[in-house]
Parts: structure tokens; C-alpha cells; sequence
């Protein structure tokens, strides 16, 4: 009778160890390539975002801290439309109290950006600081006066366009 050698029937492990080996690296190869992608998928939105907000922070800087005391409700109206959050009620109530010294002093201040950085940003917000400066006239000046200042911002995306949601004087 003949007996069956045991050690023909175990597979070859020379042969079987490189193809878990591949499989592996194959997997890790397309994880990398995965997370590289996501990653500048991620940077491509953020540039984006940097951008549009850029493009939108001039115009909202000069609605938001501009106003004639002639039209007054028509400046607030449109430094309305460039706010969100809890920062448009509070846009609201500053407004609603200064109004009534901006008629009494025939007060005209008219915000003028002339830089601005961006100091961080995702996809969905960006922070800048912003360089603007103030030209501000009423009855109690005589003529013109200056004001320069500083001013952190953050916007977020509110309906299909960039929107602040805070501002801060620095």
C-alpha cells in the first residue's frame, strides 16, 4: 500500500507570501493616492472660497460701515444685505441706535478698503483682516476727518453668496 507523501500537498510558501504582499501595497498605494486627492480636492474649495470671499469683502466692508444720514435707512438696508448670523441682529440693533445721531449731527461716513489679508480659511469660512479707512463729516467737524482702521471679519456662505457673520475693530 502506498502512502501519500504529506509534504507534496502543502502549498509552496515561496510562492503564496508575494501575492498578499501585492495586495497589500496595491491597497496602500490606493489609499495614499485617495487621501492625496481628497486633500487637494479640499485645497482647490478653500483657494475657491478665498477667492469669492475676497471679491465680496471690499463691497461688504464699505455697506456695513458706510452710511448718510440723508439715506440713512436705504445704507443700512444695503449693509443689511451683506450680513447673516447672530452678527445681522446685531448689525440691527447698532444701526437702530445710531440713527438718530447720524440725523441730529448730519453725520456722512463713507468706509474705504485699501487692503486686505486673509487670516485663516476652510471651505466654509474665511477670516480676514481688513485695512479700511473711515471719511466721516457731521456738524461738529469742520470738514473731513480720517479714521483708519482695522477690522477682523469672518464670512461664511449663506445663501449662494458670502456673508459676514462677525466683525471685530482690532
Amino acid at each position: 500500500m502506498r502512502t501519500l507523501d504529506p509534504a507534496r500537498w502543502r502549498p509552496d510558501l515561496r510562492r503564496v507570501r508575494p501575492i498578499p504582499a501585492l495586495v497589500t501595497a496595491i491597497l496602500l498605494a490606493a489609499a495614499v493616492a485617495g487621501l492625496g486627492w481628497h486633500g487637494d480636492r479640499g485645497a482647490e474649495r478653500r483657494d475657491a472660497a478665498v477667492r469669492q470671499v475676497l471679491a465680496t469683502a471690499p463691497a461688504a466692508a464699505k455697506a456695513i460701515f458706510s452710511y448718510d444720514h440723508r439715506t440713512f435707512d436705504d445704507s443700512v438696508a444695503n449693509g443689511r444685505s451683506f450680513v447673516t448670523g447672530p452678527f445681522a441682529r446685531e448689525y440691527a440693533q447698532t444701526t437702530a441706535t445710531l440713527k438718530q445721531t447720524a440725523v441730529k449731527q448730519q453725520a456722512v461716513v463713507l468706509a474705504e478698503v485699501s487692503a486686505t489679508g486673509v487670516v485663516s480659511a476652510t471651505a466654509d469660512r474665511v477670516e480676514l483682516l481688513v485695512y479700511m479707512n473711515q471719511y466721516r463729516r457731521n456738524v461738529n467737524t469742520a470738514g473731513e476727518k480720517v479714521d483708519q482702521n482695522r477690522v477682523l471679519l469672518t464670512l461664511v456662505p449663506d445663501g449662494g453668496a458670502w456673508k459676514v457673520s462677525a466683525a471685530s475693530a482690532i
